[in-house]
């Protein structure tokens, strides 16, 4: 086991409602027979993430319910419905006081984002200065890494649906870019068509 592993926490956003998808909770549409928050989860941990936070928000007691998530650490975030930026402050804010000393942070509704793009950007993490996302034909994109550092600063600028987006174009100069666009895909799953996408 890598020093990585222990140091960064796998952070999974999983509170959308889906409401281009007719309120369906994206933790919960079915994937290769599974809800897809477990799909997601498996994602991180083959990666190398041996701790898993996952952000619920929308049924959350439903997801709890229905998908097996032994081991991770399960945080409700109530504000669910501002946006990613709750969320994304509400899993920070449970990291605190772990010792992770960055999180990786992934999002529910990617299914072509595999194991292989997440172990690249963990394997981008030195220090808790660390700042790094994977890229897709050298757009940035989703994991992206948080060393703690930048924590702080990121639940201050973290509102709305914007997450983390405003943080990371102040600080654009810092941010390793790992190209993952050879091993993944960057489709979200958000409207009805999307749905296809799932197996």
């Amino acid at each position: 086991m890598t020093e990585n592993n222990d140091q960064v926490a796998g952070l999974l956003l999983a509170a959308g409602g889906g409401r281009r998808l007719g309120g369906r909770p994206k933790a919960l549409l079915s994937h290769r027979g599974r809800p897809l928050v477990e799909h997601a989860v498996a994602v991180l941990r083959a990666a190398g993430c041996t701790r898993v936070h996952v952000v619920l928000g929308a049924q959350a007691d439903a997801v709890r319910q229905r998908a097996e998530l032994p081991g991770c650490v399960l945080v409700d975030n109530p504000e669910w419905e501002e946006g990613m930026g709750s969320s994304l402050r509400a899993g920070l804010d449970s990291l605190a006081g772990t010792g992770a000393r960055a999180a990786l942070v992934s999002l529910v509704d990617q299914p072509g984002i595999g194991r292989e793009a997440v172990a690249r950007v963990l394997a981008a993490y030195a220090s808790p200065r660390s700042l790094a996302s994977a890229a897709y034909g050298g757009e940035r994109g989703h994991p992206v890494l948080f060393g703690a550092d930048h924590w702080p600063g990121i639940a201050e600028t973290a509102t709305g649906d914007r997450g983390a987006r405003a943080y990371l174009k102040a600080h654009e100069d810092a941010i390793t870019l790992v190209e993952c666009g050879d091993v993944a895909q960057a489709y979200d799953i958000d409207t009805e068509a999307d749905l296809a996408r799932l197996e």
